[in-house]
C-alpha cells in the first residue's frame, strides 16, 4: 500500500466589498500613500463594515466558495479547523458555528490561534489527521476580521491590516503529492512585542482597559520586523536544504503577506526569481490568518500538478515556520 500524504485538493476565498485605500487613510491619520507603499507594499485593504458580522461570516463565505468550486458536499466533511486571531467570541468555538452554518453536520471543529502563523499551523494539523488514515476530508479556513481589533487613530497598525478569509480542502493522496515536510517554531520572547493586552484571564475587560485602548493590537514594529525578516528567511532556506531543493526546484513561494520587504528578504535568501514570488499584499494588506489561502486562491490558475510550493509565515508570540508542499491538481 502506498504511503498516504495530505494534499490540498481545492481552494476558496472571500473578501469584503468595502475598500479602504491609502488615500482614505490619509484623511484619518497622519500618513500618506507614498509612505505606506514604500514601507509595506500595501495600497488598499478590505474591511467588513457590517457591525453585526464577525469572523464567522468571512469564514462561512470562504468555505461556501470552496464547496461550490470543488463540488464537495458539506456532509462529507470530517473536520473544520478555523485558523484565526479574531474569533467571534472568547468562548464558543467559531469553527463549530461555521461548520454548522455550511451544513457540515458530520464534522467536528475547533479554533486554532497562533497569530499570523495560524493557517500554517492549521495546515500541519490537518495533514496529521489525514495521514493518520482516520479522516478523509479536512477543511482549513484562515479568517480574520482585523478591523475589529485595530485602533484607527494609531498609524503604526491601522495602515497594515485588513479583513478576509481563505479556505482549503485537504484529502488523502497516494501519488506522493501534498505536504512533504514542515519546520514549525515558536519563541515566547515575542509576547511583549505584538499583543492585545486586555480581554484575557491576565487582564480582564474593565472600564479602565477600554479607556486605555488595551483591547486593540499593539505592535513594536521595528522589533517585529527584525525577527520576522531573520526567522522567515532562515526557516525557508532550511526547509529547502533539508529537502535538497535548489532555487530551480522551487516553483512558488507562498509567503505571509505582512510586509513587502519581509517577503523580498525571504525570497532573496532562497535565491528565487521574482516571478516565483506570489504577492497580493497591495490589494488586501495583512489579513493575518487569511494571507496564505488568499494567495492560493488568487494564483490557483498558475499552479500545475507536481509544482513545489514553499509556505512561510511569521506571527506574534513569536510563531513562525515553513512548509514544503507538492501541488496535487491542475485547475480545470
Amino acid at each position: 500500500m502506498s504511503k498516504i500524504t495530505a494534499a490540498i485538493t481545492a481552494v476558496g476565498a472571500y473578501v469584503p466589498d468595502f475598500v479602504l485605500s491609502n488615500q482614505v487613510l490619509e484623511t484619518m491619520v497622519d500618513t500618506n500613500d507614498e509612505w505606506i507603499t514604500s514601507r509595506t507594499g500595501i495600497k488598499e485593504r478590505r474591511i467588513l463594515k457590517d457591525k453585526d458580522k464577525g469572523t464567522s461570516y468571512l469564514a462561512i463565505k470562504a468555505a461556501e466558495n470552496l464547496l461550490e468550486k470543488s463540488g464537495t458536499k458539506p456532509e462529507e466533511i470530517d473536520m473544520v479547523i478555523l485558523a484565526t486571531a479574531t474569533p467571534d467570541m472568547p468562548v464558543a468555538s467559531t469553527a463549530v458555528y461555521v461548520a454548522t452554518q455550511i451544513g457540515a453536520v458530520n464534522a467536528f471543529g475547533y479554533d486554532l490561534q497562533a497569530a499570523c502563523s495560524s493557517f500554517l499551523y492549521g495546515m500541519s494539523t490537518a495533514a496529521a489527521y489525514i495521514q493518520s488514515g482516520r479522516y478523509k476530508k479536512v477543511v482549513v479556513i484562515g479568517a480574520d476580521k482585523m478591523s475589529s481589533i485595530i485602533d484607527y487613530t494609531d498609524r503604526a497598525t491601522c495602515i497594515i491590516f485588513g479583513d478576509g478569509a481563505g479556505a482549503v480542502l485537504f484529502e488523502p493522496n497516494e501519488e506522493g503529492f501534498g505536504l512533504q515536510d514542515e519546520i514549525l517554531r515558536s519563541d515566547g520572547i515575542g509576547r511583549e512585542f505584538l499583543k492585545i493586552e486586555a480581554g484575557g484571564s491576565l487582564l480582564p475587560a474593565s472600564h479602565e482597559t477600554v479607556d486605555n485602548k488595551q483591547h486593540y493590537v499593539f505592535q513594536d514594529g521595528k522589533t517585529v520586523f527584525k525577527y520576522a525578516v531573520s526567522n522567515m528567511a532562515d526557516i525557508s532556506e532550511k526547509i529547502m536544504q533539508r529537502n535538497n531543493l535548489t532555487s530551480d526546484d522551487v516553483n512558488w513561494l507562498i509567503s505571509h503577506q505582512a510586509n513587502k520587504r519581509i517577503i523580498d528578504a525571504t525570497s532573496s535568501r532562497m535565491n528565487l526569481d521574482e516571478n516565483k514570488v506570489l504577492v497580493n499584499i497591495e490589494k488586501y494588506g495583512n489579513t493575518t490568518s487569511a494571507t496564505l489561502p488568499l494567495l492560493l486562491n488568487d494564483f490557483e490558475n498558475l499552479f500545475k500538478k507536481g509544482d513545489n510550493l514553499i509556505f512561510a509565515s511569521f506571527g506574534g508570540g513569536f510563531t513562525w515556520g515553513s512548509i514544503y508542499l507538492k501541488w496535487a491538481y491542475d485547475k480545470k
